[in-house]
């Protein structure tokens, strides 16, 4: 009797441990962890935004910008951390690329002509590549990396990439006249495999 309660015990003990340890496995944190961060990020992002309140003009934007991008990032990591699979790498990944480009895009507006235009068309480069390169990732986390799969996406990302980098290359080719425009068309469409 003693040996089969102390082996029921054990065996519980056992048990508990275990669906412990599965409970930890499957979500990086409780509740209320996770309520507690997300009232931290909150109470950050108003910190970061009043502290924007005394700069003027695109000085005044860009803060704006870059504070909405903390947050979003912070919002995705937290949520990452709660809930972890490669569909929530990815929006983390994703976070950060579009808050890069909206605060790459805020920068442009400090420039004019020509060069605000490749401005914004080299920022549109960069984040069609890292959203390309996060959805990259993802599908090989979720069907291995060596799937076609991953590979059919790996190759979109980088025919994406290099058509948003070609865009741009062309745009500065809008800043020269004459001959100098027309051989770096030329230049542009052969680096690009472009006809």
């Amino acid at each position: 009797m003693k040996k089969d309660l102390i082996a029921l015990a054990a065996a519980l003990c056992l048990g508990f441990t275990a669906s412990a340890f599965a409970a930890d496995t499957t979500t990086g944190m409780n509740k209320d962890a996770f309520k507690a961060a997300k009232e931290k990020i909150e109470a950050q992002y108003k910190a970061d935004k009043k502290a924007c309140d005394g700069m003027h003009g695109n000085a005044k934007d860009i803060c704006r910008a870059e504070a909405k991008g903390k947050d979003k990032v912070a919002r995705a990591e937290l949520d990452a951390q709660y809930k972890p699979s490669a569909k929530a790498d990815e929006k983390v990944k994703i976070a950060r690329a579009d808050a890069d480009y909206d605060v790459a895009k805020e920068k442009c507006d400090d420039m004019k002509g020509n060069a605000k235009d490749v401005c914004k068309k080299d920022a549109k480069a960069a984040h069609t590549a890292a959203k390309g390169h996060a959805k990259a990732d993802a599908k090989a986390a979720q069907s291995g990396a060596n799937s076609g799969a991953a590979a059919e996406a790996r190759k979109d990302a980088s025919k994406d990439t290099a058509d948003a980098q070609y865009a741009a290359a062309k745009e500065r080719c809008e800043a020269m006249k004459g001959d100098a425009k027309d051989k770096c068309v030329v230049d542009a469409k052969k680096k690009f495999n472009k006809s």
